[in-house]
């Protein structure tokens, strides 16, 4: 409980980028661009794969997942990011501050599970491919993208219920952009460490090990590929699974270094740098880097955009 000259906080206020107050406009219309880029970027790779035929592969499902996961992520932070740039400090009450740390976190966790489906799709093509159809029917893919979401608001149901047991007095100043787990903990007057083991031990399943499940797949992806005799086959086979580890090294090495990294380590400066590039570069990279690595989502673009130009013609 607060003591008697404190209060309980009941609004956050957000101080976002006061270094950057001078370019302030400049920073707004980057940061909107993106996000409309963001948006717009993921939800035409998302209609892309749905209204096309040849891209009705497993690994495409899951990449609109990721894709919607994106949008998810972004639109939960952003939004109150503009403000503060804007407006150069924005108040947040309490449960809106907790509900945009919840989401946020629930984002994170469902890309960290997608991205570890992602490899186990791509060690079943390369390592099975005779039963790859077999095992990666719509039904358990279906199963697999419910379970990376589901477990995703699961684990952070239960993780909010310490992070609810934290009291906040009096001072109530985030120097942050968004409502994360960090700002949040500095600015807690209570006994944290329960809070930290318990993050500790839920990244466990939720990062870690992902991480390691994506790391042990590719060693047996890289194996196999390695006895193939021909070196087109290997070429081409390894091509299929280079946009993917690219989107993997990207995620994970701005997560790792927002979260694993120890804070003392690192400036807050740092840390917001390194947070937007996990909020706002890495969602308009995943589709871009999947459109110019894969093949098959290049012939389907230029064959869209050739159907477009005909219509364009007639009329």
């Amino acid at each position: 409980m607060c003591n008697e000259n404190q209060t309980d906080v009941k609004e956050f206020l957000l101080l976002g980028f006061p270094s950057l107050y001078n370019i302030k406009y400049y920073l707004f219309s980057l940061v909107l661009f993106l996000y409309i880029s963001i948006i717009n970027v993921n939800v035409l790779f998302i209609i892309l794969v749905k209204i096309s035929a040849q891209l009705k592969l497993p690994m495409y499902f899951f990449l609109q997942n990721l894709a919607l996961a994106d949008i998810f992520l972004t639109t939960n932070v952003i939004p109150k990011m503009l403000q503060i740039v804007f407006w150069d400090v924005v108040s947040i009450p309490f449960f809106e501050c907790m509900a945009q740390f919840y989401f946020h976190s629930v984002a994170g966790i469902v890309e960290c599970f997608l991205l570890s489906v992602m490899s186990y799709d791509r060690y079943l093509a390369i390592c099975f491919p005779l039963h790859y159809f077999v095992i990666m029917d719509f039904k358990f893919q279906l199963q697999l993208a419910i379970c990376s979401w589901f477990l995703a608001f699961l684990v952070m149901i239960f993780e909010m219920f310490f992070i609810w047991d934290l009291q906040f007095c009096g001072f109530n100043t985030i120097d942050f952009f968004f409502c994360d787990f960090a700002p949040l903990l500095e600015l807690s007057s209570s006994d944290i460490t329960t809070v930290v083991l318990e993050d500790f031990i839920f990244s466990i399943p939720v990062i870690i090990s992902p991480f390691i499940f994506i790391i042990v797949t590719y060693v047996f992806i890289i194996i196999t590929i390695l006895k193939m005799a021909s070196l087109s086959g290997r070429t081409k086979t390894f091509s299929t699974c280079s946009s993917h580890l690219s989107i993997v090294c990207t995620y994970y090495g701005t997560l790792i270094a927002v979260y694993v990294v120890p804070s003392e380590e690192k400036t807050f400066s740092m840390n917001k740098i390194f947070s937007l590039l996990y909020t706002v570069v890495t969602p308009l990279l995943n589709p871009i880097i999947y459109s110019l690595k894969n093949q098959e989502i290049r012939k389907t673009i230029r064959k869209r955009l050739n159907q477009l130009r005909q219509i364009l013609r007639n009329d």
